[in-house]
């Protein structure tokens, strides 16, 4: 019996991970300022130190 059905349960666990994923990335995403900011202290890191060296 399950043999007759292996493309349907194949095709439900697909969508329930694919799901599960879209929803742990929207959770976790970080705000566009956040980022912004992140790199932009990154960058001037990275400048102090070269002018340092």
């Amino acid at each position: 019996m399950i043999a007759k059905y292996w493309k349907r349960i194949g095709v439900i666990i697909l969508v329930i991970a694919c799901l599960f994923n879209i929803t742990i990335k929207l959770v976790n995403k970080t705000s566009l300022k956040e980022e912004l900011e992140t790199s932009g202290q990154y960058i001037l890191d990275r400048e102090n130190s070269n002018e340092i060296n």
